[in-house]
């Protein structure tokens, strides 16, 4: 079985990564993992950083959510102030532990020191 990952919105704004994660989760590689607060940054990045059209960054995002319909992970926002990583991606690592991934595919490594991980994975391994 393939490990279940969160997919940051970085990695999920260059297209060539996106195409080779996409490209490993349809090839059951690994459980790509998302949560809608990071499909909407990546769409803010698209269309802001990238100049992506608002239709063809919604219609990429759609794309994805359609080939991959059980990554969404909601419920998480309870978790969100416990984090103890950079404010910002407080949310990306709350999704994290409530969707049970084993890892956080990101290019911002600084905004998640590992004290910071293992603590919100040891605080999950007990609440569950």
């Amino acid at each position: 079985m393939a490990e279940r990952v969160l997919l940051d919105a970085c990695v999920l704004v260059p297209i060539s990564l996106t195409d080779v994660l996409l490209d490993l989760a349809d090839a059951r590689l690994l459980d790509p993992a998302w949560s809608p607060m990071i499909l909407e940054e990546a769409k803010q990045a698209l269309t802001e950083k990238r100049g992506l059209p608002q239709e063809r960054a919604q219609r990429r995002i759609d794309q994805m959510v359609s080939a991959f319909p059980h990554a969404s992970i909601t419920g998480f926002e309870h978790l969100i102030d416990s984090m103890n990583n950079h404010p910002k991606d407080r949310h990306v690592l709350a999704a994290a532990v409530q969707g049970k991934c084993s890892k956080i595919v990101t290019a911002n490594l600084g905004d998640f020191p590992s004290r910071s991980i293992e603590t919100a994975w040891l605080r999950a391994a007990f609440r569950r």
